[in-house]
């Protein structure tokens, strides 16, 4: 009697097939610890500089005003980080569609400072914006996260017709620094996406040399903005005009020396050395450096670093596409912003009226950032695939 021989061992291949994970699942992620901490820190940095100016300024209790605003802001981000992001690819188109009505409905309302920016909701304003970023950051990953047309140079075009749409509608309200912040966040989406950097650096090439046609397009206001930044001086008496908020961010800045008012005291200068237009908002900075110095504004950035380091970590460990997009956007998109923001308080960028995201006084501002942060959360506890390729690995 001869036996019968057994069958070969078989073997699973975790890498022949992908194993999805449950994505309500929550699972540890040093980014998902990271971002909402940085958060948190940098809203408190920016009501205590918002303090500042009420102590300064005098009027409106606006630190108490976004102190409320925080409470919502807290809420917004547990909303949307409890949320799995696929969802929001299902709802990426229509919000779009909503927000260009919004952005259109902003020409009827009335205007404050010269632009129309805000929808009046009773005793609060929304801005609509706002959302107009966030939205942009879904509907770009939406349409990136299963396409190759990306890759040629005419695959690039639907991308920025997108872009521009946003971008001209907010660009007459008008608002140059938010419809400014739409081409930098869509290049980093479309690297991020698998683009070839030398399109992309053809792309760029192409709006340098388009500069001139932005320039003929721009009204004296904003031309003068441009123009002070090769006219600046740092001493003798304020300068009229633009150059008098870039004159003044830097003389606040500066007066908080190495420890800031909180430690040194408030010097013996002149009151009207104080004096900063829109320091709650567009110069928050100049108020947090005055009163914590350059410890505090140093700490500020490595708040900042750390945060936007827990969004492309919570990105690069991504394995769905969408998700790997969505927290790449909204990370460029906060970084992006971030950058002008300092570099307008120091002169080393036109004064555009961009807010520091989650510093500046703002409801819209600070709860729509702090949502989009939730995402960025939800990204980071449902990375995706257990199992599986890096997402936009293409064949040449």
């Amino acid at each position: 009697m001869t036996a019968t021989p057994l069958p070969p061992p078989t073997y699973a291949i975790p890498t022949a097939r992908r194993v999805r994970s449950a994505t309500s699942a929550y699972r540890f992620s040093a980014a998902a610890v990271v971002v909402p901490a940085a958060m948190a820190a940098l809203v408190a940095v920016g009501l205590a500089g918002i303090a500042r100016g009420d102590d300064l300024i005098g009027g409106r209790p606006d630190a108490a005003r976004q102190a409320v605003w925080a409470g919502m802001s807290c809420v917004a981000m547990a909303v949307t980080s409890a949320i799995p992001v696929r969802v929001w690819r299902r709802w990426a188109w229509p919000l779009a569609a909503a927000t260009l009505v919004l952005l259109v409905a902003v020409y009827f309302t009335p205007a404050r400072n010269g632009a129309r920016r805000w929808i009046p909701l009773g005793p609060i304003a929304f801005q609509p914006s706002e959302v107009a970023k966030l939205v942009f950051v879904l509907v770009s990953a939406a349409y990136l996260a299963r396409r190759e047309s990306h890759r040629t140079v005419f695959g690039l075009i639907p991308p920025f017709l997108v872009a521009a749409v946003p971008s001209a509608l907010i660009l007459r309200e008008p608002d140059l620094g938010t419809a400014l912040l739409f081409g930098p966040v869509l290049l980093m989406t479309l690297f991020a996406a698998g683009a070839r950097p030398r399109h992309l650096a053809a792309v760029v090439l192409a709006g340098a040399c388009s500069l001139p046609l932005l320039w003929l397009g721009m009204n004296a206001e904003q031309r003068s903005r441009v123009t002070t930044l090769f006219e600046q001086r740092d001493v003798g008496d304020a300068p009229r005009g633009d150059g008098y908020h870039l004159f003044q961010s830097k003389r606040v800045l500066s007066l908080g020396g190495t420890w800031g008012s909180a430690v040194g005291g408030v010097p013996p200068v002149d009151p009207r050395d104080y004096h900063l237009p829109e320091a709650r908002t567009d110069f928050v900075l100049c108020l947090v450096g005055e009163r914590y110095g350059l410890v505090g504004v140093s700490g500020t950035f490595g708040l900042y670093a750390a945060l936007f380091w827990g969004g492309f970590a919570a990105a690069s460990r991504c394995r769905d596409p969408f998700g790997r997009l969505v927290a790449s956007g909204v990370t460029s998109l906060l970084a992006v912003q971030t950058a002008i923001n300092a570099g307008m308080t120091v002169g080393l960028t036109p004064i555009t009226g961009l807010t520091l995201p989650l510093l500046s006084y703002g409801g819209t501002s600070l709860v729509v950032t702090s949502a989009a942060l939730g995402m960025v959360v939800s990204v980071a506890m449902r990375p995706g695939h257990r199992v599986g390729g890096t997402p936009f690995r293409f064949r040449d």
